[in-house]
Order: structure tokens, then sequence, then C-alpha cells
């Protein structure tokens, strides 16, 4: 589910890819690209927590958000996008395969 801004619906794709190519069941824009990134680095949806140590650039990215959920490899995924800062917007841009580039929101 990727969601442009508050005021603006919340636009949801359907992914399933078997040996890193999509299924028939597969409705997302870039369903072969989507795939591929996702067999070659499915870790990209496992939420990794922020150190204490970390510094992030305060830059605003924009106001896109997107949720990831369902299974990768049989493994549960439940991880959330967001553009609130340098940080968030390399997580973003690590999956952008699989969430879409924001310029097209």
């Amino acid at each position: 589910m990727v969601k442009p801004s508050d005021s603006q619906p919340a636009i949801n794709y359907t992914l399933t890819c078997r040996n890193g190519a999509p299924t028939d069941e597969s409705q997302h824009p870039s369903a072969a690209k989507a795939c591929e990134a996702l067999k070659n680095n499915p870790e990209v949806l496992i939420p990794q927590p922020r150190g204490k140590d970390v510094v992030c650039t305060q830059q605003y990215g924009g106001p896109q958000t997107a949720t990831v959920t369902g299974m990768v490899d049989g493994v549960p995924v439940d991880i959330s996008f967001a553009l609130r800062d340098g940080c968030e917007i390399s997580q973003w841009n690590a999956a952008e395969s699989i969430l879409g580039p924001t310029t097209d929101l």
C-alpha cells in the first residue's frame, strides 16, 4: 500500500513472485522489476532498528508513505516506509523497485 499524501487515497498493489518472476496474481506496475529486486535483496523488507548513534539528515522527501505486508521466502513481512528524513529516504530508495518511485505518485 502506497499513500501519496494524507489527502489522497492509498494505492494497493499485489505482488506474488515465484523464482524471481511475477505470477499471474500480481497487480503491480513494475512486477518483474519488483520480483527481481526481492529475489536479489529480500532483506530490504526487514525492519532495521535505528541505532542511537545514527545521525540522519533533516531533509524532507515528501508526504508519501508505504506499508508492505505479506511473506517473503516464508518470512512474515510488515514494514512501513516514509520520507521524513535522510535515513527514511535511503530506506525508501533501497526498496524503490518494490514501492515504486515517489515521482510517479
